[in-house]
């Protein structure tokens, strides 16, 4: 744009003041009282009133501000825009622009002093709309008319320069923002002033004498204001009109670089803002990429979307962006290359795991890598297992980067799915094929112990177990069954081993001991070896015995047939220990043979037989199987022999503890009798030597009265001991009883009957002692100096009238048909106390309808009975003090009270009587107050009648203030007032008495009080003293200060709540914290 103006000289009466910076502005500021704020469309003003509101203004609009002072008020804007004061028809405007950087650096457009660039918002609009404004369109922008000059002063300056000739000649430069103006000036000495607005004009650094002047650097499609003026030296002159113009428009500027704002495997989603477009719509974008091959730029989109989505990208793969936007001027410089990369995609499916190594519970799988990976790629793993029989599906059992995982807590035996799955940071691949594998097996328990089958044969055993209970979690495959004898030290020797769980174990021997037992193998290893069993062959009879040997010389009528099997007596024992021999005789070789002999001992003798004469014996012995063959038989001729046996011996009784015993001597057998053997017991089969001496009697001392006693003897010469004779028996005679035992004291829980009285009373019970023969018919109890107390046939007695609290001895003898029979030991035993004795029973209040009584202090328990007309229990349990209700007004009660502790329950007291007092009569309606006449008052109130034939008497109170006057007291339920002149607090009350025989008044409590009705109008002013007239009875007035009925019901709510109070803070801090 170019513009000329015509030049003249003018005459400054003063010189204005210049800066001479190259960046400088002047300011010409006019005071006014109105300013005006334009919002332009779209944009949003805020202001604080007065009165602390926040307004939102939205453009487009004008927004009148007062200024008072003609300051400008504070405006703030965003970083990028300034404000400028722009006068038009008188009235400033501000108006917010956007600032750029491209302008002439002689030229900068700084904000003026007083409005600054951009402040802090005020705290009350951190929160609200702030002014924001766009970039302004060609025609939003105001062509405003040339301003006024104004000095600092106000004053205006004389002879301006005339407006310049505009000569607009444009041409579009390379750069999409400059543009440039010739201004054809026909004089020297010019300042040339430049600004955006017509107010406020920025100086330029131009002073030649020139009349041309190129502007450049300016601002596409926008309006500028020009004016010049003439200076000499020092002085300048005024202004110029100001001269309009608008720069053509030009391409848009370079936009910003696109932004991803969503990107996948496969897929780029990038959006970009829009540039300025330099006065000219902008009608498209072109979008260009690398196809990440880092090679030249290739057209992807063009339109006029502010977003694209890319697809069919490479996964994991960068591409370089960049963007350029188009207007009906050209097209804009690209943007900055921005780059950006694709996601990438999921990992292939791995491998089936593979077993590493597996035990009872836990397995060992790894994995290989899957196929397809970029270097740098972290793989996360995650192992699923699925267990048989249980429907759950796969569960996650390891997570993690780890190519091989144990898994631990598995059951054994069992066979469990796996599947591998790998991720990445772009997702999970699909899992590996299943694969199966199995714990071990572990090793099977115990089988159970070997049992035998069948009977148990000599030389074979038919032997079972049962299977283990725990197999291991395979099958058993074998069975091991071993055998060692109890004696050998070989140790264990292996018998069968198979599948089954029998067996037949042969070839042993008869009467021997082994021990039997049986382990298990499986896929899981051997077991341990069950329980043994130790069993024993059955055994054979005995092979036969060795010829007898004669141990002696022979003699009369006697032979000794001593043998020994330990010295090879039998040619073998059938496997079982010889349990007794058989040792025959004949009289001869072809006679009968006959048994003279059988037991276990290795020798014997054989009696009764014939002196000189030839005798033939055979032994054989026997076991458990039975008897064997008989040996080779031995002949000899008999010797003396010993002597015959005794007969029974003759017993006489001499006490109930003595025996006298005697027998005759035997036949000797060739050999004289010198001793005498005597056997005696209690039993016939448990005799005991007793006595051993050449006498033919013996008395035996200490025996048991009633006693059977057996008594056989033997007689011995010098060839050995005959036989014992027959038996005798013997009964000594019945004796008294023996000592009592056990003798103790037991509770009355332990009696069938009840104790009469616990502290006189001992129960006692005690065993019965041995009789001795003799029934024992009763029994004697001493337990203290007095005679001692027989009692019948039984085991517990009650000594009953004993002294309380005191210790016995206590002792008891049985008594028989024959006599009294030692004490017993002493038994130290202590009576109870004696239950408690009443205590004093006191009235401690007495109501109409209630008595509250006490005790005395103590342990003891208490029962409290009233008379009405019987004894009936009103009370029982620890407290000292009860208190009875429900009774009836001047009543005379009787009472009785008895005490019991662990003793028992004590005696009832004498009767006590105690009388309810009268009750008072009941509180009264409020009095009723008519006015007869002037100063003149009849009060009325309720009769009552006679309680219990008591008379009733009332009292009439006058209440003034906190004074009480009694007015009238008598049995009347009326009261006439004379001469009175009531002031308004005045109110009256009335109570009613119950006046008893003795002369006691009771008074209830007092009716609520009333008002005396409003005074007329005073006729003359009496004196106070006569309205204190004397009531018609003549009984002069009283004052009573007591409290009302109304204040002691205060009173007593304020002390409750009081109380309720402490307990609730008591509760809350003691128990509940």
């Amino acid at each position: 744009v170019i513009l000329t103006w015509l030049p003249q000289v003018v005459a400054l009466p003063t010189a204005l003041p210049f800066s001479p910076l190259d960046h400088s502005v002047t300011f010409i500021i006019i005071t006014l009282q109105m300013i005006l704020v334009q919002v332009n469309p779209g944009e949003t003003f805020t202001i604080r009133t007065e009165d602390g509101q926040v307004r939102c203004i939205t453009g487009p609009a004008h927004v009148p501000m007062v200024s008072p002072n003609g300051t400008m008020p504070p405006i703030y804007v965003p970083p990028g825009y300034m404000s400028q004061v722009v006068e038009e028809n008188g009235v400033r405007k501000v108006m917010v622009l956007p600032q750029t950087t491209e302008f002439h650096p002689s030229m900068p457009p700084p904000p003026p002093l007083h409005v600054p660039q951009y402040l802090p918002p005020h705290p009350a609009m951190l929160h609200q709309h702030h002014m924001y404004p766009r970039e302004m369109p060609p025609h939003f922008m105001h062509q405003l008319p040339p301003p006024q000059m104004y000095s600092e002063q106000g004053e205006c300056l004389p002879a301006c320069p005339p407006q310049p000739a505009l000569d607009v000649q444009c041409a579009r430069n390379l750069s999409p923002v400059v543009s440039q103006c010739s201004i054809a000036m026909t004089d020297s000495g010019y300042p040339v002033l430049l600004s955006l607005s017509s107010s406020l004009m920025t100086f330029s650094s131009h002073r030649g004498l020139e009349t041309t002047f190129t502007v450049e650097d300016l601002r596409p499609a926008t309006a500028y204001y020009i004016k010049v003026c003439a200076s000499c030296g020092s002085v300048k002159g005024p202004s110029s009109e100001v001269a309009d113009f608008t720069t053509m428009c030009a391409p848009p500027e370079a936009p910003a670089p696109p932004r991803v704002i969503l990107h996948s495997k496969s897929t780029l989603v990038l959006q970009w803002k829009a540039p300025n477009d330099n006065g000219s719509k902008i009608t498209g974008y072109l979008l260009e990429f690398d196809e990440g091959k880092q090679s030249a730029f290739k057209e992807v989109y063009f339109g006029h979307a502010k977003q694209y989505k890319i697809v069919k990208l490479t996964p994991s793969t960068n591409y370089a962006f960049r963007i350029a936007a188009k207007n009906d001027i050209g097209m804009s410089a690209f943007s900055e290359v921005m780059t950006c990369c694709t996601a990438g995609s999921a990992p292939q499916p791995p491998a089936p795991p593979r077993l590493s190594a597996s035990g009872v519970s836990w397995l060992t799988l790894e994995w290989n890598i899957p196929g397809g990976l970029t270097a740098g790629d972290t793989l996360t793993y995650t192992l699923e297992m699925e267990e048989e029989g249980t429907g759950y599906g796969f569960k996650p059992k390891y997570n993690g980067e780890e190519l091989s995982c144990t898994l631990k807590g598995l059951r054994r035996s069992t066979s469990y799915r796996f599947r591998v799955l790998a991720a990445n940071a772009e997702g999970r691949s699909q899992p590996s094929v299943p694969v199966e594998f199995s714990t071990t097996p572990d090793k099977p328990g115990a089988p159970g112990r070997p049992a035998l089958r069948g009977r148990v044969q000599p030389r074979c055993l038919h032997t079972v177990w049962d299977a283990p209970k725990d197999d291991g979690g395979s099958p058993v495959t074998q069975y091991v069954l071993e055998m060692g004898q109890n004696h050998n030290d070989n140790g264990w020797e292996v018998v069968y081993s198979g599948p089954l769980r029998e067996h037949v174990c042969d070839s042993l021997k008869p009467g021997t001991w082994y021990n039997l037992r049986v382990y298990c193998q499986s896929a899981g290893g051997q077991s341990q070896a069950s329980e043994s069993l130790t069993v024993q062959t059955a055994p054979v009879p005995p092979g036969p015995c060795q010829a007898l040997q004669l141990a002696g010389k022979a003699r009369t009528k006697r032979k000794e047939l001593p043998f020994n099997p330990a010295v090879a007596l039998l040619a073998w024992d059938g496997g079982a220990p010889v349990s007794q021999y058989i040792v025959e005789m004949s009289d001869s070789t072809q006679g009968p043979h006959r048994t003279f002999y059988q037991g276990l001992e290795t020798d014997c003798s054989a009696c009764q037989l014939v002196p000189g004469h030839k005798y033939c014996f055979w032994v054989k012995a026997a076991n458990q199987a039975g008897w064997g063959p008989l040996s080779e038989m031995y002949e000899f001729s008999t010797a003396p022999g010993p002597p015959e046996p005794c007969g029974p011996p003759q017993l006489a009784v001499k006490t109930p503890t003595c025996v006298l015993a005697s027998w005759e001597i035997p036949a000797c057998n060739g050999a004289e009798v010198f001793e005498f053997r005597m056997e005696w017991g209690a039993a016939e089969g448990t005799l005991t030597l007793t006595y051993c001496g050449p006498a033919p009697g013996y008395e035996a001392r200490n025996l048991l009265p009633a006693t059977a006693y057996y008594c056989r003897v033997q007689a011995v010469n010098s060839v050995g001991a005959g036989p014992f004779g027959d038996v005798a028996m013997v009964t000594t005679p019945p004796s008294v009883p023996a000592a009592v035992r056990s003798v103790a004291v037991v509770g009355e829980d332990a009696l069938a009957e009840s104790l009469a009285g616990p502290a006189s009373c001992l129960a006692l019970r005690w065993e019965e002692p041995c009789s001795h023969g003799a029934e024992i018919i009763g029994y004697n109890i001493d337990f203290g100096e007095q005679v001692p107390i027989s009692v019948g046939k039984t085991n517990h007695y009650i000594l009953e009238n004993l002294q309380p609290d005191t210790t016995y001895r206590v002792r008891v003898q049985a008594i028989n048909g024959i006599g009294v029979g030692p004490f017993s030991a002493s038994l130290k035993a202590r009576t109870r106390p004696l239950p408690p004795e009443p205590p004093t029973l006191e009235c401690a209040a007495a109501g109409p309808q209630s008595l509250k009584l006490k005790w005395g202090d103590g342990p003891s328990r208490g029962q409290l009975r009233i008379d009405c007309p019987r004894l009936v229990c009103i009370y029982s349990g620890p407290c000292h003090t009860f208190k009875v209700q429900r009774l009836s007004e001047a009543t005379v009660y009787q009472f009785s009270i008895q005490a019991h502790n662990e003793a028992g329950v004590g005696p009832l007291s004498p009767l006590y009587s105690f009388s309810t007092s009268r009750s008072p009569p009941p509180q009264l309606k409020a009095p009723r107050v008519d006015q007869l006449e002037s100063n003149h008052y009849e009060v009325t109130w309720e009769a009552l009648q006679s309680m219990r034939g008591d008379p009733i008497v009332y009292t009439l109170q006058l209440q003034r203030g906190r004074e009480l006057e009694q007015l009238y007291r008598g049995p009347a339920s009326s009261y006439k007032w004379h001469g009175v002149v009531p002031v308004c607090d005045w109110r009256l009350r009335v109570c009613a008495g119950r006046r008893c025989p003795d002369g006691v008044e009771l008074w209830g409590p007092y009716s609520p009080s009333i008002a005396l009705p409003g005074p007329e109008p005073p006729a003359a002013s009496e004196s106070v003293a006569g309205s204190r007239a004397t009531s018609r009875d003549g009984v002069a007035p009283r004052k009573d200060r007591a409290i009302t009925d109304e204040q002691f019901a205060l009173l007593l709510l304020l002390g409750f709540a009081i109380v309720a109070i402490l307990f609730a803070v008591l509760i809350q801090y003691f128990v509940i914290k």
